[in-house]
Order: C-alpha cells, then sequence, then structure tokens
C-alpha cells in the first residue's frame, strides 16, 4: 500500500468541468496540488485548481507537456490524444487509469469486441465503416430493423447515437465508422459505479436506476437504491468487477446496462472515470465517488460504499429556448425543502440542455425522495 504524502504532490486532471471541480474538492482535504488542462481558462475547475493550464484535451503538445508537469495524471473525459499518453506512460510517467484502457473505450468498436472475447452479455452487434456500408447492410438483410447506429469514436451524452426504427428514418444516420447494434426493449436503466486499486481491491456502490429525458436523451432523474431485483442487482453488481478485473484497472469505472423484457442484464457501455450516476454519492454514501476514485488511484484502501440514505438526483439543464448569461429561479423555494442539497457547476452560459448543475434529494423513504424531487423539479428554472 503506498503513503499518501502530499506536501509537495502535483496530480494532473485532464480536462476542467464539473467531473474536474467536484474531484479537486476531495482532493483538496488531502493538501494536493491540483493542476488542470483545458482550452477554457474559465472552465468550472478554474475557480478551486491550483494551477490551471490551457490547452486542448485532443492536441498532442497540449497534452504531453501537461503530463510533464505533474506526478499523476487522471481525466475527467474520454475524448483525449492517446498518442500522448502513450508517449507519457513509455517515459515513466504515472497515468491511471491506464491509457490502453482509455484507448479502448474511446472506440466503440473495441470496446463491444472486448466484451464479446471475454463473454461479457451485451446487444448483438456489427461493425460498418460507412453510411452506405449500413444502407448496403440494411439492404442484404444483414441488419433488420430496428437498430442503434453508434458512433465509434467521439460521441458523449447521447451525441453520436441514432435510434433507427424503420427505412423513414434512415435520413438520421450519422456519418463515420459505427457500432450497428439489435435495438434492445429495455425495461429499465441501471448503472453501477465500481473502484479497483493496485492490489485488487474492488468495491462496487449500489445499482441504481436512471431515468432519461427522451428529448434531451440525457439523465433525467436517478434513484438509489434501485428498484431491480436483488437477483439483477447482484448480476450487474457482478458483470462490473469482471470488466474492471478482466481490463486490470485501477481507476473508477461507470457501467451502464439495460435490462430487457426477458429479464436479462445486457453491458450498453462503460467510461473510466467519475460519472453523472454517481453524483449522488457526495451526500447519500459514506465514500464519495471522487473520494473513491483518487482512494483508487493513489492505491490507498478503498473506502466504505453503505448507503446512508435513500437518494434522488436530478440534473439542472439548461431550459429549451434560453441561450447566453445564466440566471436560475427556483433556487430558494428548493433549498426550503429538507434533505434538498444544490450544486451549481460555475457555468456562465446556459443553453439548451447543457448540464449546468445538479440537485440531489434526500429522505428516509424513497417515496419521499420521489414526491420532493418532483417538486424541486418544477421550481428549477435555467434561463438567461
Amino acid at each position: 500500500m503506498e503513503r499518501l504524502v502530499t506536501s509537495n504532490f502535483k496530480l494532473g486532471i485532464i480536462a476542467g468541468g464539473q467531473l474536474g471541480k467536484m474531484l479537486i474538492q476531495e482532493a483538496s482535504k488531502w493538501d494536493v496540488i491540483t493542476y488542470v488542462l483545458d482550452k477554457d481558462e474559465n472552465c468550472p475547475a478554474s475557480s478551486i485548481a491550483s494551477h490551471i493550464v490551457k490547452g486542448s484535451n485532443a492536441d498532442f503538445e497540449s497534452v504531453y507537456n501537461f503530463g510533464k508537469m505533474v506526478d499523476l495524471l487522471t481525466y475527467e473525459i474520454e475524448n483525449i490524444n492517446i498518442e500522448a499518453l502513450k508517449k507519457l506512460k513509455s517515459e515513466g510517467h504515472k497515468i491511471l487509469p491506464d491509457p490502453e484502457i482509455l484507448e479502448l473505450i474511446q472506440d466503440k468498436g473495441k470496446q463491444k469486441e472486448f466484451y464479446r472475447e471475454n463473454n461479457i452479455p451485451t446487444a448483438p452487434f456489427k461493425i460498418y465503416n460507412s453510411t452506405e456500408d449500413i444502407r448496403s447492410g440494411i439492404e442484404k438483410g444483414q441488419i433488420k430493423l430496428p437498430f442503434v447506429q453508434k458512433l465509434r469514436k467521439g460521441g458523449y451524452d447521447g451525441r453520436g447515437v441514432a435510434v433507427i426504427n424503420n427505412t423513414s428514418e434512415l435520413y438520421k444516420l450519422l456519418d463515420g465508422a459505427s457500432v450497428i447494434e439489435d435495438k434492445v426493449s429495455i425495461v429499465k436503466e441501471v448503472a453501477v459505479i465500481a473502484a479497483r486499486n493496485k492490489r485488487g481491491e474492488i468495491k462496487c456502490y449500489p445499482v441504481v436506476e436512471m431515468a432519461f429525458d427522451p428529448h434531451a436523451n440525457l439523465v433525467d432523474k436517478l434513484i438509489c437504491p434501485s428498484t431491480i431485483t436483488t437477483k439483477h442487482s447482484e448480476k450487474a453488481t457482478q458483470i462490473t468487477g469482471k470488466i474492471m478485473e478482466e481490463l486490470n484497472m485501477q481507476g473508477l469505472l461507470a457501467v451502464e446496462f439495460f435490462i430487457d423484457t426477458k429479464g436479462e442484464v445486457i453491458v450498453n457501455e462503460v467510461a473510466p472515470r467519475t460519472h453523472n450516476s454517481g453524483h449522488h454519492t457526495i451526500e447519500s454514501i459514506v465514500t464519495s465517488q471522487f473520494e473513491q476514485h483518487l482512494r483508487a488511484i493513489f492505491n490507498l484502501p478503498l473506502g466504505s460504499t453503505m448507503l446512508k440514505l435513500p437518494a434522488v438526483m436530478i440534473n439542472i439543464l439548461g431550459t429549451e429556448g434560453y441561450e447566453g448569461p445564466v440566471k436560475y429561479e427556483g433556487l430558494t423555494e428548493s433549498m426550503g425543502i429538507e434533505g434538498v442539497k444544490v450544486h451549481l457547476y460555475g457555468k456562465q452560459i446556459t443553453k439548451p440542455f447543457r448540464k449546468m448543475g445538479h440537485i440531489t434529494v434526500l429522505s428516509t423513504t424513497m417515496d419521499s425522495a420521489l414526491a420532493k424531487a418532483d417538486k424541486v423539479k418544477k421550481l428549477i428554472k435555467v434561463k438567461s
């Protein structure tokens, strides 16, 4: 086990969005010096990071030079110049999670092949290089409707995904190399966040259940604990642990699952970082996902993942029709409700469906937490 020595320790974080900001909030408790690489000097993390370095996470030189400034490099986003990370690693710099894991996860095609090779349940899929190949596959009967197209690279928060239900929707097809999946008949969408340190210790958080905004294709509401059966919960947790072991991963991993109409638990996709589905852990779990990520990459004992109280998390999204300097409505009234915890990310400009913050609602019962969350959702408005 490594000792936590922080007087001169420099932690580098690639990208300074809300995830980076919340990670720094935890790192500051241990007196860790934090460096952030971001193209926006006024990114959410800029107000609390020890040092902000301006540069693009997609640019080789920016990432490479940034990595040489710090003792340990981590990240809050997948879209990173992987060649720069691999060169840093070859020169002995410490990057966690490992660049090879990130490279696999960056490419949804490689990610799906990893599941198939390791007998991890996932939706049946085929890989195509272009829109023309996809149309040809449909004509030849290789692709059956309905299906889901996912661009192999660059997609996030619902972007880079097209759901094609019939031939009249083929205009939705996205340009680029893609994974084509059979459309799953979904009963529930759930997620498991887990951490693993260098010694192989794994801790999984309680399964969370996600409800999506169909218009924005973003998480609208998240509840913990989930309402799924113990059998399904144990299956999702077991699969998560297997993925981490097969990857030999050190760090935090979020795994999104579908539970289909046949009762099968199917992996949708994974993220090698802190995740929107774990924000509630700041208040509802003994150890937050952000502290746990630090414990994992520092190779410290992992913290307790025990649930303290039932929780509902709702994203604060930019209201459709508003773009410009942000103004919030309903915060005061929401804070008057017992158990409501507000997190604003510090983004100065609102856009439709942009994640501007989140609210976690705690209560002694799930019914009570849900009722309070519905009340808060009606109160909060993000305008400009």
